[in-house]
């Protein structure tokens, strides 16, 4: 019972949460870059994992919500970062997907403001540094950091 109650009070006094990116890649080995209505810069898409849902259902609602993408196959998971932008208790999944039915919509909805492909060596200018750093672990097959931001400490 104490461990019942304990646990209900940690939810009101130490809320957890948790996001999902995908990083899509197309069959030319292009990445999709989202650009958001409430912030600068190109990211990947996703988004908060709502009560009820699993992180792959998540990661599948937000590709489709976001840029119109439905997953095929397994996407694999490329790891687990701690961010504490917004709050200490944050984590970020981060999943590649590689097989996928779809194109991305090139249309702005309320959230998305623009979306697109890139080739890994020939990324935007103002790409989020997070973003950047995720993709840098992949192209150089180098071990995935434990923290979001670079500047974390």
């Amino acid at each position: 019972m104490f461990m019942r109650l304990l646990h209900i009070l940690n939810r009101f006094t130490k809320p957890k949460t948790l996001g999902v990116q995908g990083i899509v890649f197309d069959k030319n080995g292009n990445v999709l870059l989202v650009k958001h209505t409430y912030r600068s810069g190109w990211h990947f898409p996703g988004g908060g994992v709502d009560a009820g849902e699993t992180i792959r259902q998540t990661l599948a609602r937000e590709l489709r919500e976001e840029v119109g993408i439905i997953i095929k196959g397994s996407p694999h998971l490329h790891g687990v970062f701690f961010n504490d932008l917004y709050s200490s208790r944050d984590h970020i999944f981060v999943f590649v997907v590689r097989e996928f039915d779809g194109a991305s919509r090139n249309s702005s909805n309320w959230e998305i403001s623009e979306s697109a492909f890139f080739d890994v060596n020939d990324l935007p200018v103002d790409i989020a540094p997070e973003t950047r750093d995720r993709l840098r672990e992949l192209v150089e097959d180098r071990e995935p950091s434990e923290l979001w931001r670079s500047d974390s400490a």
